[in-house]
């Protein structure tokens, strides 16, 4: 974080604690107004408040933390489309200004006519979206996230039996609050649910432009859904559902044209076109809403990374993994041995290895039971790799699509589709598989087609398909089975997606790929936390560049694997060492296992937050800063040369998000520890000597 940042924060909150440094003491709760006529959900960093009389809707929205109100006008609470006809869910009318809200305009205000309308509510605790079971490695951290939650009732006169709950829950020590809708069919008949829209917000423009900018400026409030597609890093401004919107009744805008986009929208891209039966019940998605303090870079990220640390704590899970990259008995137990020996975590039987998570052959799933078993009893979890999207089944089911994402891609709501995923299930179930690399994840392609058995037609498709690799996932986190998918679906149960990288530059030479890695972390970083992405390591020809883009034989190349195993091992991220084997001699033995005991014996500060230094550019050092203030070690720097000289350089670490105010205990390299002052802007002077294409690591305390 900047310095000016920091002042801007310092003063807009007027001294209390950062909740980024400390945890508030506040807890989220539900609090009902002495006359009846409201209820708020507050947790000390933001609080919403709903108006319940004559009808429920949401009639504040602030950020405590730098006194902001973020909503500037009254919707409804929600929106449903069902067999054709459109409803508002709650809401008030009656406010002629859009452009700010005054609460002595609320009394004058009435309920919607043809609304569904309050007619109760419920208060509690969070409750766990799905299961989670629970490896070695996953930390302490609590799920569910602890909390609040409020639901609000809402029925209709002349639709008896259908009722709609629109559900909140907030968090503890978090700016987030979460949303959804549940339609529940009481009735004696079935109802169509065409489309619905589970959040609807006036909010305070980010910028009043005369003219249309090419590209808005983001707000302070970031929405992220667990219905989410294709992607390796979080576009909260781009994703699937957060719509912003022009309003139509925000008349006094400063725009020209009337377009500024100050109304949030949270609806499905198509669908869901569901049918709910009598004593049925259909969920939404959720939205997850973050309320920034700040403009600045990394404070937004350091939220972001905090809001995932909660709500997906298995994401936090940081095994270390190689890729075999043959599946024979022989080869996966020379791999399973090698990591047993030098502390790797896991193994998975890579892409091209021969493994095949479809074969129900009876003494192949034995085969791989004992393979499981093998690593189990060595420590050494064992997975295997599996492509579900960009891959051609068949005309009858493929999607039916005229532009697939990838080209071309099967439909999970065919025949083939439920089979693929019995198949899966079987196989974990059979063999104990502890692991799934599952490549070309659900992309979000629709189907037209009106002969798959798992959906209707257009309309239902993405929704269908969407239930189905969500609760496929959610499956394996139930039974512990550790996900690797390049997708962003972090919030339906998935580990870990691909740090952010070009394949093909795994072909080029060795020396351009190690400075590549480290940017590829740099830039990664910014949106996930080190344990979210994983990186790669060649030690085989990968796709292209012969024996110079390849690390075998290992002994041969040894001063360039140590890079890369530095390069993973002191930014936290784990990289899928691809490859029949970790070591080929004593001396390539020792180097990895002297990272892998750096990681094990740094591993809560190197899985903690990445401040960003300097970004690695090859004509200077490159740095990047590790911090925890919850932890002893509270921070851990490491500085790269990427040059062919040794340099020596004073760094101004900033040991703000540390949670130290006044000195520091620095080591460099576990050296004596020398105790130094923070300057104002929380910066100390730490001057290494970095040899030649070396690194430097320093701790704080």
């Amino acid at each position: 974080m900047r310095p000016t940042a920091l002042l801007l924060l310092a003063a807009l909150s007027a001294g209390a604690a950062d909740w980024l440094i400390a945890p508030p003491k506040e807890h989220a709760a539900v609090r009902r107004s002495t006359d009846g006529r409201e209820v708020t959900l507050s947790n000390g960093l933001i609080r919403r408040v709903w108006r319940l009389t004559p009808d429920a809707a949401t009639v504040a929205f602030d950020n405590l933390t730098t006194g902001a109100s973020l909503l500037r006008g009254v919707k409804p609470e929600a929106e449903v489309e069902l067999d054709g006809h459109r409803y508002s869910v709650g809401g008030l009318k009656g406010q002629e200004e859009w452009a700010y809200l005054r609460r002595e305009w609320l009394d004058g205000m009435t309920a919607s006519p043809g609304a569904f309308h309050f007619t109760g509510m419920d208060s509690g605790t969070t409750v766990a979206r799905f299961a989670w079971k629970r490896a070695p490695y996953s930390g302490g951290q609590p799920w569910p996230p602890p909390g609040a939650s409020l639901t609000l009732h809402f029925a209709l006169d002349t639709l008896p039996g259908v009722k709609v709950d629109v559900h909140y829950e907030m968090y503890d020590a978090l700016p987030v609050i979460a949303k959804w809708i549940a339609l529940k069919n009481d009735s004696p008949r079935p109802v169509r649910l065409n489309r619905f829209v589970n959040e609807i917000l006036a909010v305070v423009e980010s910028e009043s432009a005369v003219e249309d900018p090419v590209r808005w400026r983001p707000g302070s409030l970031q929405v992220d859904s667990d219905y989410s597609f294709i992607a390796t890093h979080a576009r909260p401004d781009e994703n699937a559902v957060a719509h912003w919107e022009s309003d139509p009744n925000y008349r006094t805008q400063v725009n020209y044209s009337l377009k500024t986009p100050a109304l949030l929208r949270c609806y499905p891209p198509l669908g869901p076109d569901a049918i709910v039966a009598p004593g049925d019940a259909f969920e939404t998605f959720r939205v997850f809403e973050l309320a920034h303090d700040s403009t600045d870079r990394e404070r937004r990220g350091l939220a972001q990374r905090r809001m995932y640390r909660a709500l997906a704590p298995w994401s936090q899970e940081n095994p270390i993994l190689m890729h075999v990259r043959q599946a024979d008995p022989a080869s996966v137990k020379l791999a399973i041995d090698q990591c047993a020996d030098v502390g790797f975590e896991m193994v998975i039987m890579t892409f091209g290895s021969g493994f095949s998570v479809e074969n129900e052959d009876p003494a192949y799933l034995e085969r791989i039971r004992q393979l499981v078993d093998y690593g189990r009893a060595r420590g050494v979890a064992l997975g295997g790799y599996s492509l579900l999207a960009s891959r051609h089944i068949d005309a009858g089911d493929d999607v039916v699509n005229p532009a697939p994402i990838f080209g071309h891609s099967p439909c999970l709501g065919s025949r083939w589709g439920e089979e693929y995923f019995r198949k899966l299930r079987h196989f974990i179930e059979t063999t104990g598989l502890a692991v799934l690399e599952h490549d070309g994840s659900y992309p979000g392609d629709t189907c037209a087609s009106t002969s798959h058995p798992g959906h209707r037609g257009l309309d239902d498709s993405q929704w269908t398909q969407w239930k189905t690799i969500s609760g496929f996932y959610q499956w394996c986190r139930a039974r512990g089975v550790y996900l690797n998918v390049p997708d962003w679906y972090f919030l339906e149960g998935s580990n870990k997606t691909a740090m952010g990288y070009r394949e093909s530059n795994w072909s080029l030479p060795r020396e351009r790929q190690v400075l590549l890695a480290r940017q590829n972390i740099y830039d990664g970083t910014w949106d996930k936390t080190p344990s979210m992405g994983w990186m790669f390591v060649p030690l085989v020809q990968y796709q292209g560049g012969g024996a110079a883009a390849t690390l075998e034989p290992l002994k041969d190349h040894l001063d360039y694997y140590e890079r890369h195993l530095e390069t993973n091992f002191t930014a936290g991220v784990q990289a899928c060492y691809r490859g029949p084997r970790l070591y080929d001699s004593p001396e390539t033995r020792a180097v990895v296992k002297r990272w892998v005991d750096f990681y094990k014996q740094h591993r809560a500060i190197l899985d903690s937050d990445i401040i960003h230094v300097r970004r690695p550019d090859g004509r200077d050092y490159d740095a990047i800063l590790h911090v925890n203030p919850a932890l002893r070690e509270k921070a851990l720097a490491v500085v790269n040369n990427p040059l062919d000289r040794p340099i020596t350089r004073t760094i101004r670490l900033p040991l703000y998000y540390t949670g130290l105010t006044d000195t520091a205990m620095v080591r460099i390299e576990g050296g004596a520890a020398r105790k130094v002052a923070l300057a104002r802007d929380y910066t100390v002077p730490v001057t290494v000597t970095v040899p030649a294409a070396g690194a430097v690591w320093v701790t704080v305390e």
